[in-house]
């Protein structure tokens, strides 16, 4: 690439590859870690996982006195302040040491041994107690070329840097001889049993799989190998660098237990976790463990102290002594105890989070049999990926030879031939992949993906990506790192070519980026939307119901706002919304003829009934939550259920008034204390409180159950005002409610005989349900029948402020004859024909009960959910909001039934506090900073308190604790409900 329009045609291409924007993120963007991590996928769960290892910690490691007396748990902290000696410090060794051997399946004949020293430095400590200079008769077998030889080149710098090791302590001990190093032709080689006897070969060392870990052995590689060990095990040793081999070798379950049997395996396991790094463990065969004592006898070299795995059996003297690995840090399987300690000292806490981290991975992949399969067929699912993606191929080019825990890949893009161009393409990627992003030379910044953090290859290898895709990875996850990968090569092909560009004067223009949502209506028509209802329920000086607030609103966000009816549709400004206000509509024979074709683009109704015929192309809202009354085809009727216009409704802003008044109508029948007779005898000057109050028992409502049907907004609230009462609350809902019923500490019922069940007070808020089309019933008419009512407690109180339909009103009539029901208010629909004078509406079989039981049974014209004036101007401010997005961004909210084609869903909107918390709100907390930190600090306070009072057995200790922090608890409880509250978190969650 050398002229301007070939960077252009290069640059075009990958935009064109990329057009469709960024694949799917994996679910966790650190690819830097070994066979066991902790899987968190971002801050939160990151967060969670460390709270769980707390808990964790609390419940493992406890406290004793010296009476053998749990008195609580330790506590990470504590454990983290220099505990290295002693309990819990052995115990949580021991602990990681147990699991360790246990879930790597190493043999019980095989010691394992902790140390200092990461990746480098303790696989040469542990090479290094199996080599001798002073035995002539030692060979070693070195699967990676000669440093600085040509094959090495490719081998990158830490192979040659840790094979110079070995030369280094060959060529400055003093029988050294370097030629007794026999190094590999190729990287990851494991020569014949009988190439490897006629070398003369006892010790072969395995580094080849490493560091890179792109590279694998083969079954027969490892056979041969085996073979050799077999023809003499007690002078044959053979030593893996195991970082990216435990859990991730591609091999029958036989072979690899084979191995772990026969072999000598390394690991630096807190680095490979993800924690700190800093020790490393490793397994020696007994074979092994008897020429580390044969060395220790006549060393050739000095090992630090620190790092010895044979250390002086008596300690005061650390020269002459006999040195022996019955005292070193190994663990015993046979014996499952430690033989020593780690000879240094530091943090206990790094063991015990690679215990954890290891618990957690075996809970999460399962055993490591299970995960070496999930490594092999992560292995394939490469394989397979590359076949179809030319731009990206495997470093490793023989598929038998490919690592199964990490994969090395690199680009192969023949539009790049300048190497300094390509590797800035790959640094930039890696900005792209990783949470910095990348930015144009015209400004435009393209922000990070992360996606894939830590992809770097190291220093000198054949590959531009290095990742970890081991067992403990989902192929899902493989598949979304390569397409990320692939994405964040071509996007940052485009920056670096537009930067050389620039260099020549050529700049791209930045696009112009919207502000907010991209407006889709139309600028050269006016829309016209009907109000069917009322929008106050206040009067104004004139006696009218006053609708100034909303006229006001709707200016505000750029409508106009009409009384009366839509006249000559061609004289309104265009471009604009206009409303027309006419909430006297009541009949069909009213509305058909206005509405009939398409006259209005779209509705808002609260209670008047639309007919079927009525055509509305841009859809309607209906003030408050239930929509039986909008019949329009245009969006299938009430249900909302096809059409080509969206139906939607304001849940939530009638739901505290609602439930208001059925609380009302609870305290009229319980207590039935007589208020009134008792005020006129008290105004009448006609009582004697001493004497005569014992002639009015009462009782209070704290106690009693009542039962709820319905979990919506109305039923939610009614049951927080009755919990605030005292009472036991029941509420029968669909199953997939229960988690949330039972977290705001209500009993939830199956059923609603189940919740009926011994209920002083039943209040229903089931709604209607689904229309049956061919009987033209609901689903939930007739829920409150004959059993429903004969399971509760003799003499209850019925509140239905909901539907009338969905009480059975033949059943009422039984209950309210026999007692089983002492008091019940009713509040539905009664319509009356202006000119015959009939009656009609769900009340009308209510209506002959009322005479056969004067004074038990109150009914209401469906008044409770509308006598708030402020509640209906909300719910018209909210439809009016809704009406707007729907024509001018085409998005919908609080949708009701099927979401027409063309338009989005914006979610679901409600009070604060009314209904489900949903995800808008979750978000909008992100934007409130200060109640944020606050509602932090308050949550950690009580955190805090709560973990240690838990952590704590000894009742003294407790004590002080309670004494010390009460006030601070239920200071930081009471203000964390509130900030709950406020910020509308509180309550079950949208789904």
């Amino acid at each position: 690439m050398t002229n301007m329009a070939q960077m252009q045609e290069q640059r075009l291409d990958a935009l064109r590859l990329t057009r469709s924007g960024a694949p799917k993120l994996p679910s966790n963007p650190f690819f830097g870690v070994g066979p066991i991590t902790d899987a968190t996928a971002d801050e939160v769960d990151s967060r969670l996982r460390r709270i769980a290892f707390d808990a964790w910690i609390e419940k493992t490691y406890r406290k004793y006195d010296d009476k053998g007396n749990d008195i609580g748990g330790f506590t990470t902290a504590e454990i983290s302040r220099s505990m290295h000696r002693g309990y819990p410090a052995d115990k949580i060794l021991t602990d990681m040491m147990r699991a360790i051997h246990r879930y790597f399946g190493f043999p019980k004949s095989n010691r394992m041994a902790v140390g200092l020293g990461g990746g480098h430095s303790g696989y040469t400590v542990c090479v290094q107690h199996l080599l001798n200079a002073n035995d002539a008769s030692q060979h070693v077998y070195v699967d990676t070329p000669k440093p600085e030889s040509d094959p090495s080149k490719a081998a990158g710098f830490f192979r040659q840097s840790w094979a110079t090791q070995l030369i280094e302590m060959q060529r400055f001990a003093e029988k050294g001889c370097e030629s007794r190093i026999h190094f590999a032709a190729s990287e990851g080689v494991i020569p014949t049993a009988a190439e490897l006897s006629e070398f003369g070969v006892s010790i072969f060392v395995g580094v080849g799989h490493e560091t890179t870990g792109a590279n694998a052995y083969t079954s027969r590689e490892v056979r041969e190998l085996l073979s050799w060990i077999d023809g003499d095990p007690e002078n044959r040793h053979a030593v893996f660098d195991a970082t990216s081999m435990l859990g991730a070798m591609p091999w029958e379950p036989e072979l690899v237990a084979a191995v772990m049997a026969k072999c000598c395996l390394f690991m630096p396991f807190q680095k490979a976790i993800g924690g700190v790094s800093g020790y490393f463990v490793a397994s020696f065969t007994p074979h092994a463990l008897a020429l580390i004592e044969k060395n220790q006898q006549n060393p050739a070299w000095a090992i630090p102290r620190q790092l010895k795995i044979a250390p002086p059996i008596d300690p005061r003297q650390p020269l002459s002594a006999k040195r022996s690995v019955d005292a070193g840090p190994f663990y015993d399987a046979a014996e499952d105890r430690m033989l020593g300690g780690v000879i240094n000292t530091y943090s206990a806490l790094a063991f015990a989070e690679t215990t954890f981290g290891l618990l957690q991975s075996e809970a999460r992949v399962g055993s490591v049999v299970e995960l070496n399969r999930r490594s092999a067929a992560n292995r394939k699912v490469i394989d397979e990926w590359i076949q179809s993606h030319p731009l990206l191929s495997l470093t490793v080019t023989n598929p038998e030879r490919r690592g199964a825990a990490v994969t090395l890949l690199k680009v192969n893009d023949d539009g790049i031939t300048d190497p300094e161009i390509h590797a800035r393409i790959i640094a930039r990627s890696k900005q792209l992949l990783g949470y910095e992003g990348i930015t144009h030379p015209n400004g435009e910044h393209e922000p990070g993906l992360d996606a894939a953090r830590y992809v770097n290859a190291f220093p000198g290898t054949p590959g531009d990506y290095r990742a970890w895709v081991g067992g403990i990875r989902e192929p899902e996850d493989i598949i979304a790192l390569l397409e990320n990968l692939q994405y964040a090569y071509l996007r940052a092909k485009v920056v670096v070519l537009e930067e050389e560009m620039a260099k020549s004067g050529v700049i791209f223009e930045a696009p112009v980026k919207e502000e907010g949502a991209v407006r889709k209506d139309d600028p050269t028509r006016a829309y016209a939307v009907l109000i069917a209802d009322l929008v106050g329920l206040r009067f104004n000086a004139a006696g009218q119901p006053d609708h100034s607030e909303i006229k006001t609103y709707v200016e505000e966000k750029g409508g106009i706002f009409h009384l009366g009816p839509l006249g000559d549709r061609s004289a309104l400004e265009k471009g604009r919304i206009h409303f027309f206000y006419q909430p006297n509509l009541s009949t069909v024979a009213e509305i058909l003829p206005l509405t009939d074709k398409g006259q209005y683009d779209a509705l808002i109704a609260a209670a008047t009934f639309i007919p079927k015929a009525s055509v509305f192309p841009f859809g309607g809202v209906r003030i408050g939550a239930g929509t039986g009354n909008m019949g329009s085809a245009s969006w299938g009727g009430g249900n909302g259920e096809g059409g080509s216009a969206p139906l939607m409704n304001t849940p939530g802003i009638n739901s505290r008034a609602t439930a208001q008044m059925a609380m009302k109508a609870i305290l009229r029948g319980v207590p039935d204390l007589p208020v009134d007779a008792l005020h006129r005898m008290v105004a009448e000057g006609d009582f004697d409180t001493g004497r005569q109050l014992k002639d009015f028992p009462t009782a209070k409502l704290e106690g009693r159950k009542i039962a709820i049907l319905g979990y919506g907004n109305i039923g939610r609230e009614v049951a927080k005002l009755a919990k605030a009462f005292g009472m036991t609350v029941a509420i029968y809902a669909r199953e997939h409610h229960r988690r949330w019923i039972e977290a705001e500490g209500f009993d939830y019922a199956a059923s609603p005989v189940a919740a009926a069940s011994g209920a002083h007070v039943l209040s229903v808020h089931i709604g209607l349900g689904r229309l049956d089309s061919a009987t033209g019933i609901y689903s939930n008419a007739g829920t409150v029948d004959v059993k429903v009512l004969g399971a509760m407690h003799d003499g209850a109180v019925l509140v239905n402020y909901d539907r009338g339909e969905v009480v059975d009103a033949i059943a009422l009539d039984q209950a309210l004859s026999s007692g089983k029901i002492a008091h019940a208010a009713i509040d539905a629909d009664l319509f009356k024909d202006a000119t015959t004078g009939s009656l009609s509406g769900p009340m009308l079989p209510y209506l002959p009960l009322e005479k056969r039981h004067k004074g038990r049974l109150e009914l209401l014209p469906h008044a409770a959910a509308d006598t708030d004036h402020p509640s209906r101007v909300t719910g018209a401010k909210q439809a009016v909001d809704q009406i707007f997005d729907v024509i001018q961004f085409k998005s919908v909210t609080n949708l009701k039934g099927d979401l027409p084609e063309g338009y989005v869903s914006a979610g679901a909107r409600a009070p604060v506090g009314i209904g489900r918390v949903t995800k808008r709100a979750f978000a909008e907390v992100g934007g409130k900073r200060e109640l944020l930190e606050e509602l932090r600090t308050t949550s950690e306070n009580v955190a805090a308190i709560l973990g240690a009072l838990s952590a704590v057995s000894d009742a003294d200790h407790r004590g002080r604790i309670t004494e010390r922090y009460n006030g601070l608890l239920v200071e930081s409880v009471d203000r964390q409900r509130a900030l709950l509250d406020q910020l509308g978190l509180y309550g079950p969650a949208e789904e």
